[in-house]
């Protein structure tokens, strides 16, 4: 398989001499191409962190990440913005969909800012709706739409400039159970059917349990990794419960 992602003796360290938090103390793995895969851990285990620095949000301290061959701890910061709009799709926690816009205005965003010809455009926009089911919404605005709608939306238009990898910074934290599901089950869609690269961070058992693997952090460190192979989603769920137990803690910080 295709190496998407690769991570290589990262750490991430604040404060001085006197007083250093270690929040990614020297981690290394790498995400394949078509994998989806989830970071969990308690507060301050540093999964967070980790999604910002492959984001270009923050910097490393040192070792390298690699996105493709392109080792974005040697960017230079005029040329991050860039390279995190052709290469990174991005799903928030609460979708960041403008109502001014039209959900086709919304998923075409960033094409426009790319500066991308109207006529490139529609196709485009058209192809990635239809596939997630929202075609007949594109003249709507959000606010005319369902919750359900909206997140598709959202991963529209995290798909639509072909990413080499998506990143989803706990995406169903703020949804009741029922858009949760749905989320998840449209991410597992993009993945299992466009071969979308997922990371998503998440604190959530239930969530996890969508992905192909997980990587359990803890205090800055791998604590364990685990994939789904031939279980059952409900054996997987099961299995995550297990290990998050394993890690200790107040287990409320996970759950």
């Amino acid at each position: 398989m295709n190496e998407v992602l690769r991570i290589e003796h990262l750490k991430k360290y604040y404060g001085n001499s006197n007083n250093i938090t270690k929040a990614i103390d020297d981690i290394s793995f790498k995400i394949n191409k078509g994998e989806f895969v989830a970071v969990m851990g308690a507060s301050g285990s540093g999964k967070t962190t980790l999604l910002n620095t492959i984001a270009t949000i923050d910097n490393v301290t040192s070792g390298h990440i690699f996105v493709g061959d392109v080792d974005i701890t040697k960017l230079k910061e005029k040329d991050t913005s860039k390279f995190r709009k052709d290469n990174l799709g991005f799903v928030f926690q609460d979708f960041n969909l403008l109502d001014t816009l039209s959900i086709k205005e919304n998923i075409a965003l960033s094409l426009i800012i790319g500066g991308k010809r109207i006529e490139e455009i529609d196709p485009l926009v058209k192809s990635i709706a239809k596939k997630l089911g929202i075609l007949d919404i594109l003249d709507k605005f959000p606010y005319e739409v369902s919750g359900g709608q909206k997140q598709r939306t959202a991963c529209c238009r995290a798909l639509i400039t072909k990413p080499k990898l998506i990143l989803a910074d706990e995406p169903t934290g703020a949804l009741d159970s029922k858009s949760s599901r749905m989320l998840l089950d449209t991410m597992d869609e993009m993945n299992r059917e466009m071969n979308a690269t997922i990371m998503m961070v998440t604190h959530d058992a239930f969530s996890a349990s969508f992905c192909k693997r997980i990587l359990f952090l803890k205090d800055g460190k791998i604590f364990n990794e685990i994939y789904l192979s031939e279980k059952s989603r409900k054996e997987f769920f099961n299995e995550i419960l297990d290990v998050l137990t394993l890690l200790g803690g107040d287990l409320s910080d996970v759950l």
